[in-house]
C-alpha cells in the first residue's frame, strides 16, 4: 500500500463556532467555520487549535468531517485537561484560532474491494472522514467500519438494517451517520452496551475475516486510528491475515508543524531505524513500519 507523499499548505485562520454539542462521557462535537482548512482537508488531517485566549499552547484535533462548499469542519473531542475543559465552554459565534490542515492522509484511492476501517475512542473521527471519502469517490466498494469505545459512544446507537456475514448474532448496533450513508458499521465495547460486541474491535474484526474465503480476504485492506495498544493489536491482526494496513498515530504535540520534533517516533525502514515526526511525516504510517514485529 503506497502512502501519499503530498502535503497541503497549512493555513492559519480564525474559525467561528457554528455548533457545539455535548455528549455523555465529557465528549463534544464542535463544528467550526474554517473555509481554508475545509477546502484542503483529507482523511487523516488534523488541526492545531487554540482552545482559549489565555492558553497559548494549542491542542491537536482530528478532523471528522469537512464540507469545502459550506466551509465547515467537524471535530470530536473529549475533555482531558485544562485546554479541552476551556474549549468545552466555547459558544456559538466564538472565534478560535487554528492551524490546518496538517499531516499526511490515509490512502486516497486505488482501494481494495473491502476496506476495513477500525476506530477506537477519539480515533473514531478520522475513520468517519475516510468512510465518507470512500463513499464519495469509490461507490462500488463495500467498506466495513468497526468502532470501539469504553465510554458511551458520542451518538445514539441504532440497530443496523445492513446485514453483514460473519458478525456474531445480536451484534447489531451501528453509527446512525454511517447507516444513513449505506456504509456497514458495527460497534464493540466491554461495557455491555446494547447491540455491541462484548470484546475488542480486533476480536470483532477477526470474526468477520474468518468468515471470508481466501479470495475475498485478499480483497481486504485495513485502516485504523485509536490508542497505541489498539493500533498494535490491529497491526498484528493485519500481519496474521497478510493484509495491507495503514494506521494513524496519536501523539502529544507542541508545535504540530515539524519544528520542535517533540512528537518524533522511531520508524523501521529498509535502511534501518529512522525518527519521523507524527505531525508532518504522519500521522498516517504503514503499520509494519511502526510495529516491526508485525512485519
Amino acid at each position: 500500500m503506497k502512502h501519499p507523499e503530498t502535503r497541503n499548505t497549512i493555513f492559519q485562520e480564525d474559525a467561528r463556532v457554528l455548533e457545539h454539542q455535548a455528549y455523555p462521557g465529557d465528549q463534544y462535537m464542535l463544528r467550526l467555520h474554517a473555509p481554508e482548512t475545509a477546502a484542503h482537508a483529507q482523511p487523516g488531517s488534523f488541526i492545531h487549535l487554540q482552545c482559549a485566549i489565555d492558553l497559548p499552547m494549542r491542542r491537536p484535533m482530528s478532523i471528522m468531517r469537512a464540507d469545502k462548499n459550506a466551509g465547515w469542519i467537524d471535530i470530536l473531542y473529549k475533555i482531558h485537561g485544562e485546554g479541552t475543559a476551556k474549549l468545552a465552554q466555547r459558544n456559538n459565534g466564538d472565534l478560535l484560532n487554528l492551524l490546518g490542515p496538517i499531516g499526511l492522509p490515509f490512502k486516497l484511492g486505488n482501494y481494495r474491494k473491502h476496506p476495513l476501517l477500525i476506530g477506537g475512542g477519539v480515533g473514531i473521527p478520522p475513520i468517519v472522514f475516510l468512510a465518507e471519502h470512500i463513499r464519495k469517490t469509490a461507490r462500488k466498494l463495500q467498506p466495513l467500519v468497526i468502532m470501539g469505545s469504553e465510554i458511551p459512544f458520542p451518538f445514539k446507537l441504532r440497530p443496523s438494517q445492513i446485514m453483514i456475514n460473519g458478525i456474531p448474532d445480536g451484534v447489531i448496533a451501528a453509527m446512525p451517520l454511517l447507516e444513513d450513508w449505506g456504509i456497514a458499521s458495527r460497534l464493540a465495547s466491554l461495557q455491555g452496551y446494547a447491540g455491541c460486541y462484548e470484546g475488542y474491535v480486533t476480536g470483532l474484526a477477526r470474526h468477520w475475516l474468518n468468515s471470508l474465503g481466501p479470495g475475498q480476504r485478499y480483497e481486504v485492506e485495513i485502516f485504523s486510528c485509536g490508542p497505541t495498544a489498539m493500533l498494535k493489536a490491529v497491526s498484528q491482526l493485519a500481519y496474521e491475515y497478510s493484509l495491507p494496513c495503514q494506521i494513524s498515530m496519536e501523539e502529544y504535540m507542541a508545535c504540530a508543524v515539524g519544528g520542535c520534533a517533540g512528537c518524533a517516533i522511531e520508524i523501521h525502514t529498509e535502511e534501518g531505524p529512522a525518527m519521523k515526526r507524527v505531525c508532518v511525516d504522519g500521522p498516517v504510517f504503514e503499520a509494519a513500519s511502526i510495529f516491526p514485529q508485525s512485519a
